[in-house]
Protein backbone atom coordinates (compact mmCIF):
# COMPACT_ATOMS: atom_id res chain seq x y z
CA UNK A 1 0.00 0.00 0.00
CA UNK A 2 2.74 2.48 0.98
CA UNK A 3 4.68 1.64 -2.20
CA UNK A 4 1.58 2.54 -4.24
CA UNK A 5 1.31 5.85 -2.34
CA UNK A 6 4.99 6.53 -3.08
CA UNK A 7 4.40 5.91 -6.81
CA UNK A 8 1.35 8.18 -6.68
CA UNK A 9 3.50 10.83 -5.01
CA UNK A 10 6.02 10.89 -7.90
CA UNK A 11 3.12 11.23 -10.35
CA UNK A 12 1.58 14.05 -8.29
CA UNK A 13 4.87 15.98 -8.13
CA UNK A 14 5.19 15.74 -11.93
CA UNK A 15 1.54 16.76 -12.31
CA UNK A 16 2.15 19.88 -10.21
CA UNK A 17 5.04 20.83 -12.51
CA UNK A 18 2.76 20.38 -15.52
CA UNK A 19 -0.08 22.33 -13.87
CA UNK A 20 2.14 25.36 -13.24
CA UNK A 21 3.94 25.19 -16.61
CA UNK A 22 4.38 28.52 -18.37
CA UNK A 23 3.73 26.91 -21.75
CA UNK A 24 2.36 23.37 -21.65
CA UNK A 25 2.44 23.04 -25.45
CA UNK A 26 6.22 23.56 -25.61
CA UNK A 27 7.17 20.88 -23.08
CA UNK A 28 9.67 18.48 -24.62
CA UNK A 29 7.99 15.26 -23.55
CA UNK A 30 10.52 13.02 -25.27
CA UNK A 31 13.42 14.57 -23.36
CA UNK A 32 11.41 14.57 -20.11
CA UNK A 33 10.62 10.88 -20.53
CA UNK A 34 14.24 9.98 -21.27
CA UNK A 35 15.52 11.86 -18.20
CA UNK A 36 12.83 10.34 -15.96
CA UNK A 37 13.69 6.81 -17.09
CA UNK A 38 17.40 7.55 -16.63
CA UNK A 39 16.67 8.82 -13.13
CA UNK A 40 14.68 5.72 -12.19
CA UNK A 41 17.44 3.47 -13.53
CA UNK A 42 20.13 5.36 -11.58
CA UNK A 43 18.11 5.29 -8.35
CA UNK A 44 17.47 1.55 -8.83
CA UNK A 45 21.13 0.89 -9.59
CA UNK A 46 22.51 2.87 -6.64
CA UNK A 47 20.08 1.44 -4.08
CA UNK A 48 19.24 -2.10 -5.21
CA UNK A 49 22.44 -3.54 -6.74
CA UNK A 50 25.52 -4.40 -4.72
CA UNK A 51 27.83 -2.78 -7.27
CA UNK A 52 25.79 0.43 -7.21
CA UNK A 53 25.69 0.42 -3.42
CA UNK A 54 29.45 -0.18 -3.35
CA UNK A 55 30.02 2.80 -5.66
CA UNK A 56 28.11 5.29 -3.52
CA UNK A 57 29.43 3.75 -0.30
CA UNK A 58 32.96 4.00 -1.66
CA UNK A 59 32.42 7.65 -2.56
CA UNK A 60 30.94 8.36 0.87
CA UNK A 61 33.85 6.56 2.54
CA UNK A 62 36.22 8.68 0.44
CA UNK A 63 34.67 11.89 1.76
CA UNK A 64 34.77 10.51 5.30
CA UNK A 65 38.46 9.69 4.82
CA UNK A 66 39.09 13.27 3.68
CA UNK A 67 37.33 14.56 6.77
CA UNK A 68 39.48 12.36 9.01
CA UNK A 69 42.60 13.66 7.27
CA UNK A 70 41.32 17.22 7.87
CA UNK A 71 41.11 16.45 11.60
CA UNK A 72 44.92 16.17 11.63
CA UNK A 73 45.19 19.83 10.73
CA UNK A 74 42.56 20.72 13.33
CA UNK A 75 44.38 18.68 16.01
CA UNK A 76 47.58 20.63 15.36
CA UNK A 77 45.87 23.96 16.05
CA UNK A 78 43.03 22.94 18.37
CA UNK A 79 43.72 19.54 20.01
CA UNK A 80 41.03 20.04 22.65
CA UNK A 81 38.37 20.32 19.90
CA UNK A 82 39.00 16.81 18.48
CA UNK A 83 38.29 13.48 20.20
CA UNK A 84 41.06 10.96 21.07
CA UNK A 85 39.85 8.77 18.19
CA UNK A 86 41.44 11.27 15.80
CA UNK A 87 44.36 12.37 17.96
CA UNK A 88 42.82 15.08 20.13
CA UNK A 89 41.82 15.35 23.77
CA UNK A 90 38.16 16.43 23.58
CA UNK A 91 35.41 14.29 25.12
CA UNK A 92 33.15 15.03 22.15
CA UNK A 93 33.15 17.16 19.00
CA UNK A 94 30.71 19.96 18.29
CA UNK A 95 29.01 20.82 14.99
CA UNK A 96 31.73 23.25 13.87
CA UNK A 97 34.57 20.80 14.51
CA UNK A 98 32.95 17.67 13.12
CA UNK A 99 31.22 19.18 10.09
CA UNK A 100 32.50 22.65 9.19
CA UNK A 101 36.26 22.87 9.88
CA UNK A 102 37.05 19.96 7.48
CA UNK A 103 35.85 22.30 4.71
CA UNK A 104 39.26 24.00 5.08
CA UNK A 105 40.77 20.92 3.40
CA UNK A 106 37.98 19.85 1.04
CA UNK A 107 37.43 23.22 -0.66
CA UNK A 108 41.11 23.76 -1.55
CA UNK A 109 41.29 20.16 -2.80
CA UNK A 110 38.46 20.79 -5.28
CA UNK A 111 39.98 24.12 -6.25
CA UNK A 112 43.32 22.43 -6.96
CA UNK A 113 41.51 19.95 -9.22
CA UNK A 114 40.05 22.98 -11.01
CA UNK A 115 43.43 24.69 -11.27
CA UNK A 116 45.11 21.68 -12.91
CA UNK A 117 42.17 21.18 -15.27
CA UNK A 118 40.81 17.85 -13.98
CA UNK A 119 37.48 19.14 -12.68
CA UNK A 120 36.72 21.32 -15.75
CA UNK A 121 37.43 18.32 -17.98
CA UNK A 122 34.98 16.15 -16.01
CA UNK A 123 32.32 18.87 -16.08
CA UNK A 124 32.71 19.45 -19.81
CA UNK A 125 32.46 15.83 -20.92
CA UNK A 126 29.77 14.77 -18.47
CA UNK A 127 27.76 17.81 -19.56
CA UNK A 128 28.18 16.94 -23.23
CA UNK A 129 27.20 13.34 -22.58
CA UNK A 130 24.13 14.44 -20.64
CA UNK A 131 23.10 16.74 -23.49
CA UNK A 132 23.52 13.94 -26.05
CA UNK A 133 21.49 11.44 -24.01
CA UNK A 134 18.70 13.76 -22.89
CA UNK A 135 18.36 16.03 -25.93
CA UNK A 136 18.58 19.11 -23.70
CA UNK A 137 20.47 22.25 -24.82
CA UNK A 138 24.25 21.98 -24.39
CA UNK A 139 24.72 24.79 -21.90
CA UNK A 140 21.78 23.83 -19.68
CA UNK A 141 23.23 20.30 -19.46
CA UNK A 142 26.73 21.68 -18.88
CA UNK A 143 25.43 24.02 -16.18
CA UNK A 144 23.58 21.26 -14.33
CA UNK A 145 26.87 19.37 -13.92
CA UNK A 146 28.85 22.54 -13.21
CA UNK A 147 26.60 23.62 -10.34
CA UNK A 148 26.86 20.14 -8.80
CA UNK A 149 30.57 20.70 -8.21
CA UNK A 150 30.80 24.48 -7.83
CA UNK A 151 27.51 25.53 -6.19
CA UNK A 152 24.89 27.93 -7.51
CA UNK A 153 26.50 31.37 -7.16
CA UNK A 154 29.95 30.06 -8.11
CA UNK A 155 28.65 28.33 -11.26
CA UNK A 156 26.73 31.48 -12.25
CA UNK A 157 29.77 33.67 -11.64
CA UNK A 158 32.12 31.65 -13.86
CA UNK A 159 29.44 31.42 -16.57
CA UNK A 160 28.73 35.14 -16.78
CA UNK A 161 29.73 35.52 -20.45
CA UNK A 162 27.21 32.82 -21.36
CA UNK A 163 24.50 34.41 -19.20
CA UNK A 164 25.00 37.79 -20.88
CA UNK A 165 24.62 36.26 -24.34
CA UNK A 166 21.50 34.16 -23.67
CA UNK A 167 17.82 35.04 -23.87
CA UNK A 168 16.14 36.01 -20.62
CA UNK A 169 13.89 32.93 -20.73
CA UNK A 170 16.96 30.66 -20.69
CA UNK A 171 18.47 32.67 -17.84
CA UNK A 172 15.29 32.08 -15.88
CA UNK A 173 15.75 28.34 -16.45
CA UNK A 174 19.25 28.57 -14.99
CA UNK A 175 17.96 30.53 -12.00
CA UNK A 176 15.38 27.81 -11.36
CA UNK A 177 17.96 25.04 -11.76
CA UNK A 178 20.26 26.81 -9.29
CA UNK A 179 17.76 26.19 -6.49
CA UNK A 180 18.53 22.46 -6.59
CA UNK A 181 22.31 22.41 -6.48
CA UNK A 182 24.80 21.46 -3.82
CA UNK A 183 28.51 22.15 -3.58
CA UNK A 184 30.78 19.12 -3.82
CA UNK A 185 33.21 20.72 -1.38
CA UNK A 186 30.71 20.47 1.50
CA UNK A 187 29.60 16.92 0.79
CA UNK A 188 32.09 15.85 3.44
CA UNK A 189 30.16 17.91 5.99
CA UNK A 190 26.87 16.29 4.94
CA UNK A 191 28.28 12.77 5.22
CA UNK A 192 29.27 13.43 8.85
CA UNK A 193 25.65 14.11 9.82
CA UNK A 194 23.45 11.92 7.60
CA UNK A 195 23.99 8.60 5.71
CA UNK A 196 26.67 9.27 3.12
CA UNK A 197 25.43 6.71 0.60
CA UNK A 198 22.12 8.54 0.24
CA UNK A 199 23.84 11.94 0.07
CA UNK A 200 25.93 10.72 -2.86
CA UNK A 201 22.90 9.07 -4.48
CA UNK A 202 21.00 12.38 -4.28
CA UNK A 203 23.64 14.33 -6.24
CA UNK A 204 23.05 12.89 -9.76
CA UNK A 205 19.33 12.39 -9.06
CA UNK A 206 18.96 16.10 -8.25
CA UNK A 207 20.73 17.09 -11.47
CA UNK A 208 18.37 15.05 -13.61
CA UNK A 209 15.27 16.17 -11.73
CA UNK A 210 16.32 19.80 -12.11
CA UNK A 211 16.31 19.23 -15.87
CA UNK A 212 12.88 17.56 -15.73
CA UNK A 213 11.24 20.20 -13.54
CA UNK A 214 12.62 23.26 -15.36
CA UNK A 215 11.79 21.70 -18.72
CA UNK A 216 8.18 21.41 -17.56
CA UNK A 217 7.81 24.67 -15.62
CA UNK A 218 9.67 26.87 -18.09
CA UNK A 219 9.95 25.13 -21.49
CA UNK A 220 12.20 27.05 -23.88
CA UNK A 221 12.96 26.08 -27.48
CA UNK A 222 16.64 26.60 -28.31
CA UNK A 223 17.62 26.99 -31.96
CA UNK A 224 20.76 25.14 -33.15
CA UNK A 225 22.62 28.42 -33.77
CA UNK A 226 22.21 29.50 -30.13
CA UNK A 227 22.92 26.07 -28.66
CA UNK A 228 26.57 26.84 -27.86
CA UNK A 229 28.83 27.11 -24.82
CA UNK A 230 30.84 30.30 -24.43
CA UNK A 231 34.45 30.22 -23.24
CA UNK A 232 35.48 32.52 -20.44
CA UNK A 233 38.72 34.33 -19.68
CA UNK A 234 40.59 32.45 -22.39
CA UNK A 235 40.30 29.19 -20.48
CA UNK A 236 39.18 25.93 -21.97
CA UNK A 237 36.17 25.72 -19.71
CA UNK A 238 33.98 28.01 -17.68
CA UNK A 239 34.98 26.24 -14.50
CA UNK A 240 38.59 27.34 -14.97
CA UNK A 241 37.72 31.03 -14.85
CA UNK A 242 38.62 31.47 -11.19
CA UNK A 243 42.19 30.39 -11.92
CA UNK A 244 42.69 33.03 -14.64
CA UNK A 245 43.75 36.60 -13.94
CA UNK A 246 42.42 39.68 -15.76
CA UNK A 247 45.40 39.68 -18.15
CA UNK A 248 44.52 36.16 -19.31
CA UNK A 249 47.49 34.50 -17.57
CA UNK A 250 47.09 31.73 -15.06
CA UNK A 251 47.32 32.91 -11.47
CA UNK A 252 50.39 31.62 -9.56
CA UNK A 253 49.52 28.41 -7.75
CA UNK A 254 50.22 29.49 -4.18
CA UNK A 255 48.36 32.76 -4.69
CA UNK A 256 45.43 30.75 -6.01
CA UNK A 257 45.67 28.29 -3.10
CA UNK A 258 45.77 31.12 -0.56
CA UNK A 259 42.60 32.64 -2.01
CA UNK A 260 40.97 29.20 -1.92
CA UNK A 261 41.78 28.70 1.77
CA UNK A 262 40.48 32.16 2.65
CA UNK A 263 37.33 31.41 0.66
CA UNK A 264 36.87 28.18 2.60
CA UNK A 265 37.20 30.13 5.86
CA UNK A 266 34.55 32.60 4.75
CA UNK A 267 32.26 29.72 3.79
CA UNK A 268 32.58 28.22 7.28
CA UNK A 269 31.73 31.57 8.88
CA UNK A 270 28.74 32.03 6.56
CA UNK A 271 27.34 28.56 7.30
CA UNK A 272 27.92 28.89 11.06
CA UNK A 273 26.36 32.37 11.15
CA UNK A 274 23.33 31.21 9.19
CA UNK A 275 22.78 28.14 11.36
CA UNK A 276 23.07 30.12 14.62
CA UNK A 277 20.83 32.92 13.35
CA UNK A 278 18.15 30.68 11.85
CA UNK A 279 17.96 28.39 14.89
CA UNK A 280 17.72 31.41 17.18
CA UNK A 281 15.07 33.07 15.00
CA UNK A 282 13.05 29.86 14.90
CA UNK A 283 13.25 29.65 18.70
CA UNK A 284 12.12 33.28 18.96
CA UNK A 285 9.12 32.60 16.72
CA UNK A 286 8.26 29.54 18.83
CA UNK A 287 8.37 31.59 22.04
CA UNK A 288 6.06 34.19 20.52
CA UNK A 289 3.63 31.53 19.25
CA UNK A 290 3.57 29.91 22.69
CA UNK A 291 2.07 33.10 24.05
CA UNK A 292 -1.08 32.36 22.04
CA UNK A 293 -1.17 28.57 22.40
CA UNK A 294 1.35 26.16 24.01
CA UNK A 295 0.90 23.74 21.08
CA UNK A 296 1.77 26.31 18.45
CA UNK A 297 5.29 26.14 17.06
CA UNK A 298 6.95 26.81 13.73
CA UNK A 299 7.55 23.10 13.20
CA UNK A 300 3.92 22.20 13.89
CA UNK A 301 2.64 24.85 11.47
CA UNK A 302 5.08 23.78 8.76
CA UNK A 303 4.22 20.15 9.44
CA UNK A 304 0.56 20.81 8.70
CA UNK A 305 1.36 22.69 5.49
CA UNK A 306 3.80 20.09 4.15
CA UNK A 307 1.95 17.00 5.46
CA UNK A 308 0.22 15.99 2.17
CA UNK A 309 3.55 16.01 0.31
CA UNK A 310 5.27 14.04 3.07
CA UNK A 311 2.50 11.43 3.15
CA UNK A 312 2.89 10.96 -0.61
CA UNK A 313 6.45 9.75 0.07
CA UNK A 314 4.92 6.47 1.25
CA UNK A 315 4.86 7.14 5.00
CA UNK A 316 2.25 6.37 7.63
CA UNK A 317 0.42 9.34 9.13
CA UNK A 318 2.60 9.65 12.24
CA UNK A 319 5.90 9.49 10.35
CA UNK A 320 4.57 11.78 7.62
CA UNK A 321 3.81 14.54 10.14
CA UNK A 322 7.34 14.38 11.59
CA UNK A 323 8.84 14.28 8.11
CA UNK A 324 6.76 17.29 7.07
CA UNK A 325 8.17 19.29 9.99
CA UNK A 326 11.72 18.52 8.85
CA UNK A 327 10.76 19.49 5.28
CA UNK A 328 9.29 22.81 6.36
CA UNK A 329 12.19 23.63 8.66
CA UNK A 330 14.67 22.96 5.85
CA UNK A 331 12.81 25.22 3.41
CA UNK A 332 12.54 28.09 5.90
CA UNK A 333 16.08 27.76 7.30
CA UNK A 334 18.56 25.42 5.57
CA UNK A 335 19.62 21.78 5.38
CA UNK A 336 22.31 22.13 8.06
CA UNK A 337 19.75 23.09 10.70
CA UNK A 338 17.77 19.88 10.13
CA UNK A 339 20.87 17.70 9.74
CA UNK A 340 22.14 19.00 13.07
CA UNK A 341 18.86 17.97 14.72
CA UNK A 342 18.84 14.42 13.38
CA UNK A 343 22.57 13.64 13.24
CA UNK A 344 22.57 11.63 16.49
CA UNK A 345 19.50 9.53 15.68
CA UNK A 346 19.16 9.09 11.92
CA UNK A 347 21.37 5.98 11.84
CA UNK A 348 19.49 4.32 14.71
CA UNK A 349 16.31 2.26 14.83
CA UNK A 350 14.37 5.49 15.37
CA UNK A 351 14.27 5.79 11.56
CA UNK A 352 13.20 3.10 9.10
CA UNK A 353 15.37 2.49 6.03
CA UNK A 354 12.77 4.17 3.79
CA UNK A 355 12.43 7.20 6.08
CA UNK A 356 16.21 7.51 6.39
CA UNK A 357 16.68 7.44 2.61
CA UNK A 358 13.98 9.92 1.63
CA UNK A 359 14.85 12.37 4.40
CA UNK A 360 18.55 12.38 3.52
CA UNK A 361 17.84 12.85 -0.19
CA UNK A 362 15.31 15.63 0.47
CA UNK A 363 17.83 17.50 2.62
CA UNK A 364 20.67 17.23 0.09
CA UNK A 365 20.13 20.48 -1.79
CA UNK A 366 20.23 24.25 -1.25
CA UNK A 367 16.48 24.63 -1.91
CA UNK A 368 15.26 27.15 0.67
CA UNK A 369 13.97 30.71 0.87
CA UNK A 370 17.36 32.34 1.47
CA UNK A 371 18.83 30.75 -1.66
CA UNK A 372 16.48 32.81 -3.86
CA UNK A 373 18.08 35.99 -2.56
CA UNK A 374 21.57 34.67 -3.28
CA UNK A 375 20.63 33.76 -6.86
CA UNK A 376 18.86 37.05 -7.59
CA UNK A 377 21.80 38.98 -6.16
CA UNK A 378 24.23 37.03 -8.32
CA UNK A 379 22.22 37.68 -11.50
CA UNK A 380 22.00 41.40 -10.69
CA UNK A 381 25.76 41.61 -10.87
CA UNK A 382 25.92 39.84 -14.24
CA UNK A 383 22.96 40.43 -16.59
CA UNK A 384 20.99 43.48 -17.68
CA UNK A 385 17.87 44.98 -16.12
CA UNK A 386 15.42 43.16 -18.38
CA UNK A 387 16.84 39.77 -17.41
CA UNK A 388 16.87 40.72 -13.74
CA UNK A 389 13.25 41.84 -13.80
CA UNK A 390 12.09 38.54 -15.29
CA UNK A 391 14.00 36.53 -12.68
CA UNK A 392 12.80 38.74 -9.79
CA UNK A 393 9.20 38.36 -10.95
CA UNK A 394 9.52 34.58 -10.86
CA UNK A 395 10.76 34.01 -7.31
CA UNK A 396 7.71 31.81 -6.75
CA UNK A 397 8.71 29.62 -9.70
CA UNK A 398 12.27 29.40 -8.37
CA UNK A 399 10.99 28.17 -5.00
CA UNK A 400 8.53 25.79 -6.65
CA UNK A 401 11.30 24.38 -8.82
CA UNK A 402 13.58 23.73 -5.83
CA UNK A 403 10.81 22.14 -3.76
CA UNK A 404 9.61 19.90 -6.61
CA UNK A 405 13.13 18.69 -7.38
CA UNK A 406 13.69 17.78 -3.71
CA UNK A 407 10.32 16.01 -3.57
CA UNK A 408 10.91 14.13 -6.81
CA UNK A 409 14.42 13.05 -5.83
CA UNK A 410 13.28 11.79 -2.44
CA UNK A 411 10.22 10.09 -3.95
CA UNK A 412 12.20 8.33 -6.69
CA UNK A 413 14.93 7.07 -4.36
CA UNK A 414 12.25 6.04 -1.84
CA UNK A 415 10.69 3.70 -4.42
CA UNK A 416 13.66 1.35 -4.08
CA UNK A 417 14.46 1.55 -0.34
CA UNK A 418 12.11 -0.12 2.15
Amino acid sequence: MLVAVNILGVIVYLAIAFLFSKNKKKINWKSTGIVLILNLVLAWFFTSFSIGQDIVKGAADGFNWLVQVAYQGIVFALPNWVTPEFGGTAKSMNFITSSLLPILLVVPMFDILTYIGVLPWIIKWVGRGLSFITGQPKFESFFSVEMMFLGNTEALAVSQLQLKSMRKERNLTLAMMSMSCITASILGAYTQMVPGQFVLTAVPINILNAIIVTNMLNPVEVAPEEDTIAKIGGSSSAAEADAVEDNGKKEPFFSFLGDSILGAGRLILIIAANVIAFVALAALIDRILELFNPWLSLEHILGIIMFPFAWLMGLNVHDAFGFAQYMGTKLVTNEFVVMGKIASTINTDAFSAHYRAILTVFLTSFANFSTTGMIIGCFKGIVDRENNELISKNVGYMLLSGILVSLLSAGIVGLFVW
